[in-house]
């Protein structure tokens, strides 16, 4: 029978494994940095939005950056055909995101009017591709990599 909480991994078994790993080790990190907090909260006043809000970015960064590094996202990747191909998917899902965001933003926000606004839209759409590209291509590195170490 499966749990509640099974939408949030995948169907494969050994992703699932290695995934439930991720999520206890985030745990674990999650409960000592709240005790770290609540013994900084003494001398430190810390608001508990603030403390909530790194709270969550903790675990967030912590398990997204240990899938990111465990190679097992990508597990058909193994020949270096298939790795340029899956690269030039990442190259256009990126730029997909830019020019959807980018559309969007000037549908229903508004088009920016001074040149300031302009440089805050354009750094943040900078930044979050950027993210975006470089995680997925670590992923597919750290997999491609692996793969190829077990054929």
């Amino acid at each position: 029978m499966k749990s509640w909480i099974s939408f949030l991994l995948p169907d494969d078994e050994y992703k699932e494994k290695k995934m439930l790993y991720f999520y206890a080790e985030g745990a674990i990190i999650l409960f000592l940095s709240l005790i770290v907090m609540m013994i900084c909260n003494n001398f430190f006043n810390l608001e508990a939005e603030t403390v909530l809000l790194a709270a969550i970015a903790i675990f967030l960064f912590y398990v997204t950056g240990r899938y990111m590094i465990a190679g097992i996202e990508y597990t058909d990747i193994a020949t270096k055909h298939a790795y340029k191909k899956e690269l030039r998917n990442i190259s256009v899902r990126t730029i997909g995101f830019v020019v959807i965001f980018f559309a969007l933003y000037l549908i229903f926000v508004n088009i920016p009017s001074s040149l300031h606004k302009w440089g805050e839209l354009l750094g943040l759409l900078i930044s979050v591709s950027t993210v975006c590209f470089l995680s997925s291509y670590i992923s597919l590195n750290r997999s491609y990599k692996k793969n190829k170490k077990l054929l």
